[in-house]
């Protein structure tokens, strides 16, 4: 990721760093790999916000400065661009190949990214609201108070008594201060678009989103459809195997049964054929 607009930050945190993802180690499976940088970029996203958010909170009072803006500009910008990546890479994560039995531990871990960065976008894109709407009241006051919107700027002439400055020279300074001024208000409108620009991306992010967590919930479904399943074929193959438990349990009763009434005949033969043994050899 290269940095955007006017320079580094500094103050305001902004570490321009690499997102798209790049080859998996072999001790590291791509699983690994994307969920740390996905990680990450939901924590920066956060991060970012936070910053934006204190630097809108100057506009319009008395520590704004053009400073200020190049900095929001800036680092709102680098941010919608890292939403996109780490869309891109959500994306990438939820249609992963892995082995059947880890499915629904990719489908949950994809659907709790996706919540937590659905959350920092709509935090990100309420900061960028935010600041459109800041910088379009801040130009409307300047253009109210002052034709020459001399608030924005400083004239290398300010400290310099206007009647020591010739009549012509004031003109002149006085047509050169409207034209930065006009430059200055150009540059601030160009910028207010580009801020709306993004936030229309922002939206388009959000239609992604949506789609992706729809896919999730029917791939889950179907899990959820397979475990089913899985389930009522355990509990018919029980069912069977209750009902031959049952089946050969009633056999040997009969088998049982029929042994009783032999040994019962059996009995019933010797005791009558007994007396009649005994009496012939009497």
């Amino acid at each position: 990721m290269t940095a955007y607009g006017r320079g580094s930050f500094g103050g305001v945190g902004f570490t321009p760093d690499q997102t798209v993802i790049k080859e998996g180690t072999d001790e590291e499976s791509e699983f690994d790999t994307l969920s740390k940088t996905i990680a990450h970029s939901i924590q920066k996203i956060t991060h970012n916000v936070s910053q934006i958010q204190k630097l809108i909170s100057r506009i319009g009072t008395k520590k704004d400065s053009q400073e200020t803006r190049d900095k929001v500009h800036e680092l709102t910008h680098y941010t919608n661009q890292l939403a996109k990546e780490t869309t891109a890479n959500l994306k990438t994560f939820s249609r992963l190949k892995v082995p059947p039995s880890d499915e629904l531990k990719l489908k949950i871990q994809s659907d709790r990214y996706a919540e937590k960065f659905s959350n920092a976008v709509k935090s990100f894109q309420a900061s960028q609201r935010t600041a459109a709407r800041k910088e379009r009241a801040s130009i409307a006051r300047a253009r109210a108070h002052s034709p020459s919107f001399k608030v924005l700027i400083q004239s290398p002439f300010e400290d310099v008594p206007k009647e020591k400055v010739p009549s012509v020279k004031r003109q002149r300074l006085s047509k050169m201060e409207q034209n930065v001024d006009l430059e200055t208000i150009l540059e601030r409108e160009n910028a207010i678009k580009e801020l709306e620009h993004d936030i229309t991306e922002i939206n388009e992010i959000f239609k992604e989103l949506g789609a992706m967590v729809h896919e999730q919930g029917e791939v889950i479904n179907t899990i959820d459809d397979n475990v089913d399943t899985a389930v009522i074929h355990i509990q018919e193959a029980k069912q069977d195997l209750a009902t031959a438990v049952s089946i050969q349990e009633k056999v040997r009763s009969k088998k049982c049964l029929c042994l009783v009434v032999l040994i019962v005949g059996v009995v019933v033969i010797i005791a009558i054929l007994l007396p009649v043994l005994l009496s012939i050899n009497n």
